[in-house]
């Protein structure tokens, strides 16, 4: 194994477990403060009991954005959109259409005869 090799082996080796240790340092602090949070919480509630409940963050109101309010507003177009061809009377539409097509054709072959003549 030459130098460079075993330089960036090693480099490698020794990131990979420096990367790995900070990673389950960070989870564990993570983990540690959670315990905390909640022993506090619970020790506070035992000795001076108020009356706000405690509201975790991921239960907390937030703000729809603007990818959320684009959704929706596709959402309502689709679904209105759906009402409208679930609503229509496509016998009827289709009545419609083939007398404008007739009228049309008929409208084309009388100005051919007139033409011709």
């Amino acid at each position: 194994m030459g130098f460079t090799t075993g330089f960036i082996g090693g480099f490698t080796l020794t990131s990979s477990i420096l990367y790995l240790t900070l990673t389950l340092h960070q989870q564990n602090r993570l983990k540690q403060a959670i315990m905390l949070r909640q022993s506090s919480i619970l020790l506070n509630g035992v000795v001076e009991p108020s009356p706000t409940t405690f509201i975790p963050p991921s239960a907390r109101e937030t703000r729809s954005g603007l990818a959320d309010t684009a959704k929706d507003g596709w959402n309502r177009n689709v679904e209105g959109l759906f009402r409208w061809v679930q609503n229509t009377d496509w016998t009827e539409l289709g009545r419609e259409a083939e007398g404008k097509v007739g009228k049309m054709w008929r409208r084309a072959v009388d100005k051919v005869r007139e033409e011709e003549s």
